[in-house]
């Protein structure tokens, strides 16, 4: 959440590494409207940046309460589990996923003026795509030279 200091970017590094992951619990679901990651530069090396549902969590950065901030004000705290292997940024341990959907890939050629630096994806209400209950759903990204990464994922429980 961004207060008094922007919002921070972090380095994707030159390894798969999971950027964002937010974690279902066993009694709720989210729906997915939209998301989007901004590069602060070109690439030194293709990569790519996807969306996907996986089994196993990685270890990461926990989020706080504020940082999972609703589209509706008025609307109560969310439900998504915050811990290290829960929801949470800048993984340091991958895990070892066994099962995953993809939901979006966006690959990053390493020329500028080829790519646009930054990506925003919505779904139309009638293919939103639905993350279950006691899964993670991870923005990851694979990049041979490591780059500045902003994510989101805009969602509804």
């Amino acid at each position: 959440m961004a207060t008094t200091a922007a919002q921070q970017k972090v380095t994707t590094g030159t390894a798969i590494k999971t950027m964002l992951q937010i974690a279902t619990p066993s009694t709720r679901q989210l729906q997915l409207i939209s998301w989007g990651f901004t590069l602060d530069g070109v690439p030194g090396s293709a990569g790519q940046v996807e969306l996907i549902q996986t089994d196993v969590a990685a270890t990461v950065t926990a989020h706080v309460a504020s940082g999972v901030q609703s589209l509706d004000p008025n609307a109560p705290p969310s439900l998504m589990t915050l811990s290290t292997t829960g929801t949470g940024y800048t993984a340091s341990v991958e895990g070892t996923t066994a099962a995953s959907r993809t939901f979006d890939v966006n690959l990053v050629p390493p020329t500028a003026g080829a790519t646009d630096l930054n990506y925003v994806y919505q779904w139309m209400p009638d293919e939103r795509p639905v993350v279950a209950v006691s899964k993670f759903l991870r923005v990851r990204c694979t990049f041979g030279a490591a780059v500045n990464l902003s994510c989101w994922v805009c969602f509804d429980e």
